[in-house]
């Protein structure tokens, strides 16, 4: 959310960061695609000074040019980790994620050319996000094969809303013993409770983003309604367990033994702010299974936030669908 996407008070942003680092936390993550570089630009100056503090990861595989600048070829890996070194000011990555599957490459070739970065120095650790269980799998069966370094980590979409990973990503993940990193615990602020019925989002945010890609289908507009009327639940829920909407989301995330780390995403620094103070807060169980009650494990709220999907049962990989005779 830093830059020209989310905030683009180049300064405030600094601020946030340097916030963040002094209350304890230890791990940024980002991405080149974010406000194209800018969000990377702006960490980079961020932690001139204070690189050992950090663990610093980011990701590449979105569309960053017209062309060709995209995916998980070893063409592009070897442009994008330099550009992403160069603007993040250092000389090496943490953390080095493939942001999104490519079905254009193989697995052997982006594991090779990943591998060639960590032999270099250039990258300590790679990563995935966004994967299925079954992409999971295959990339650690390639690099045990080729005997190249794993996918140490998997960064997904969960929250209460979005709970398709805890059907076969989250198991996978701890069966390898990968390295969870969870984006989107607040479901882009539904469960801060920041949207209320009727009224449009704040200009700025990435639900403001989302709700202007309309028209809706009727089952995402029944979706989102189911939202509203879950969110005032899930507040009620959080009022008797002594805590706020947005720590109850935050704690239900970090209560998954398969999860790592949940990345808190702050626009602002009282987004910020806000985030910290569910560090250290706890659920017990009978507030999680009241959470199962009102959002059922496995399944997700709103078809448009499902992200982790097999490939092959997309509509046009299919080898027959219904009208083909």
């Amino acid at each position: 959310m830093f830059g020209e996407f989310g905030n683009p008070d180049h300064d405030e942003c600094v601020r946030i960061v340097h916030r963040a680092l002094d209350a304890g936390i230890n791990l940024i993550d980002t991405a080149d695609v974010y406000s194209k570089g800018e969000s990377e630009e702006i960490i980079g100056r961020a932690i001139a000074g204070r690189r050992d503090e950090v663990l610093l990861a980011t990701k590449f595989g979105q569309p960053m040019e017209p062309l060709n600048g995209r995916g998980a070829s070893r063409r592009w890996i070897t442009r994008a980790v330099e550009g992403s070194l160069r603007r993040l000011g250092t000389d090496y990555l943490d953390l080095y994620q493939q942001h999104v599957p490519d079905g254009n490459t193989a697995a052997e070739e982006t594991l090779l050319a990943l591998d060639d970065l960590v032999r270099a120095g250039k990258v300590r650790t790679v990563g995935s996000s966004n994967f299925s269980a079954e992409a999971v799998v295959e990339y650690r069966w390639a690099a045990e094969r080729l005997g190249t370094n794993r996918m140490m980590t998997e960064q997904l979409p969960y929250n209460v809303f979005v709970r398709q990973a805890e059907r076969s990503v989250l198991p996978t993940c701890r069966r390898y013993g990968l390295g969870v990193l969870v984006w989107g615990p607040l479901n882009m602020g539904w469960l801060a409770g920041k949207y209320a019925q009727g009224r449009p989002p704040e200009e700025g945010t990435r639900a403001a983003r989302k709700f202007a890609r309309l028209p809706w289908s009727a089952e995402e507009a029944s979706s989102v309604a189911r939202k509203h009327d879950l969110v005032g639940r899930l507040a009620e829920l959080a009022s008797e367990a002594g805590v706020s909407p947005s720590h109850l989301a935050y704690a239900f995330v970090l209560e998954h033994p398969a999860v790592t780390s949940a990345i808190v995403g702050p626009r602002l620094l009282h987004h910020l702010e806000d985030a910290l103070g569910a560090a250290e807060v706890r659920l017990p169980r009978e507030v999680l299974d009241r959470v199962d009650e009102l959002c059922r494990p496995g399944e997700d709220v709103e078809p448009r936030d499902a992200l982790i999907v097999n490939a092959n049962l997309r509509r046009t990989a299919r080898r027959r669908s219904a009208g083909d005779g």
